[in-house]
């Protein structure tokens, strides 16, 4: 397993003084603010979906080991992630992906009953939107935002719409109907643009204690042992010269 990077880089902005750490709280607030992301400012981990831990199930678990179905590696590469408890976050940044292709991992997963549904219906709904298998509505209804009826009533004014000749997206007609605000739209729209994207973390950057640590013990080890090289060099080099002299002499 790989260092937990999203650990360290924040372990790192932890560290700074409580001034740095407020100048870039209103600095990311405020680019938040401004691409309409307000409602994504989430104080409870609960409803965050790149911040879920998954829990292998049994038969996640057989599969793991036994790879009996066969499956793409990087199945197997997310379950082994999941086993070794990193949240969707970890597992993104680990396995050199976009949000959008672990989202479809950990879909199929749940499907296959590798992994434990989660206790979260907003985990649930935005790992199916961005894994392009719940559409708009279906998230929106998955997560509680509007009930079946209204998404019914929605779909029947979309269709007639589409009877007119004027199609209007199942977001829209939420919006004009009352149900949802513009802002819920938009800002899911922004988010799953942003979760197509690879971001890659660079770990040297940000080391961690444990790995300075393990560092200064290996160089430690590392002198140790050309000291005892050193030593036994004088001690052939004090022989030699022992020889030399009785030769000469």
């Amino acid at each position: 397993m790989k260092r937990n990077l999203f650990k360290l880089f924040v372990n790192k902005l932890l560290a700074y003084p409580l001034w740095v750490k407020q100048a870039v709280y209103y600095r990311l607030y405020q680019n938040m603010k401004e691409n309409y992301c307000e409602r994504y400012v989430i104080k409870n981990i609960d409803s965050i979906f790149s911040m879920h831990v998954p829990t292998l199930t049994f038969q996640g678990k057989n599969e793991l080991w036994d790879k009996s179905s066969g499956l793409d590696s990087n199945i197997y590469s997310f379950l082994k992630y999941v086993h070794g408890e990193y949240n969707i976050l970890e597992i993104t940044l680990n396995m050199f992906l976009s949000l959008e292709e672990v989202a479809k991992y950990y879909i199929f997963c749940l499907e296959q009953n590798y992994i434990e549904a989660p206790e979260s219906d907003e985990i649930y709904a935005m790992a199916g939107f961005i894994a392009g298998k719940f559409p708009t509505g279906d998230y929106f209804l998955k997560n509680d935002s509007i009930t079946l009826s209204q998404l019914d009533i929605a779909l029947a004014e979309q269709k007639k719409m589409d009877d007119r000749g004027q199609h209007e997206l199942i977001g829209k007609v939420l919006v004009r109907l009352g149900y949802i605000t513009e802002e819920n739209v938009r800002t899911l729209f922004k988010l799953k643009a942003d979760a197509r994207k690879r971001f890659v973390l660079n770990p040297a950057i940000f080391p961690d204690s444990e790995q300075a640590v393990t560092d200064v013990k290996k160089l430690e080890e590392e002198v140790k042992a050309l000291k005892k090289e050193n030593a036994v060099l004088k001690q052939t080099m004090a022989k030699i010269i022992d020889m030399v002299k009785k030769y000469d002499d």
